[in-house]
């Protein structure tokens, strides 16, 4: 329902979750506001515990004959209440190739300190995918497209970020995936009516040599079918 303003407009502010949970909670009883449970929140202010849980994600470009670690490790705020929830604290990458060390350390200090500042972390999966190398990219194991070394150590964080459900993760409904295992099939000279199941599913990265790199999830399993350019990997389609 539209509502007519008739007096003059002299400012403005956005509601935010935390405004309406404060009204909340001056609007609470006394009896009420001692029974609250205090939630603890990520902030920088939060003390680093002795002990963290973590895990640990090797990258392996061509760019170097040495591997690079990624060490992520998490805080867990609120433990043992319905309000626990998982957080990065810190971030950690070790090689023996000291090549790249100063922009390295740099990067996990700034990485670790939006950790520790709390709310949406999730952009630094974008901004470090956009970061290209200016000698060019390289494709890793399974055929996707890195354009550096960087983007990749975005993947290594949205992989981490979806592991403790600070980032959903996308998939595809049934009728996507039977349609790929349709063209994977028609792709490999199989009976397209074969029942999917009775089918074996490719490997990651196990497309036809000649497949064109897809626009869309960086992956070379682009194939002309019927007609059209058609992504053996994620469905996407020139034909729409």
């Amino acid at each position: 329902m539209a509502i007519k303003i008739d007096s003059k407009i002299v400012g403005y502010e956005v509601a935010k979750p935390e405004d309406e949970a404060a009204k909340s909670n001056a609007s609470a009883t006394p009896a009420e506001a001692a029974n609250a449970p205090d939630i603890e929140h990520m902030h920088e202010m939060v003390q680093r515990p002795n002990e963290l849980e973590g895990s640990t994600y090797k990258i392996k470009t061509p760019l170097s004959e040495h591997a690079l670690y990624v060490t992520i490790n998490d805080i867990v705020l609120n433990p043992g209440t319905d309000h626990e929830i998982r957080r990065p604290f810190e971030i950690f990458i070790n090689s023996k190739n000291m090549d790249h060390f100063q922009w390295i350390v740099a990067l996990t200090r700034i990485i670790s300190s939006v950790f520790r500042k709390g709310g949406d972390c999730t952009f630094l999966v974008e901004e470090l995918r956009s970061v290209f190398d200016p000698r060019g990219g390289y494709f890793k194991k399974g055929g996707r497209f890195m354009p550096s070394l960087v983007a990749e150590l975005g993947d290594v964080i949205e992989t981490h970020l979806k592991k403790i459900g600070m980032i959903e993760p996308e998939e595809m409904d049934e009728h996507q995936k039977a349609f790929l295992e349709k063209k994977k099939a028609e792709a490999k000279g199989h009976n397209p009516a074969m029942d999917a199941a009775a089918a074996e599913a490719p490997e990651e990265g196990d497309f036809p040599e000649n497949a064109a790199l897809c626009g869309k999830c960086n992956v070379k399993a682009m194939v002309q079918m019927d007609g059209c350019m058609t992504c053996l990997n994620c469905g996407d389609s020139k034909c729409g």
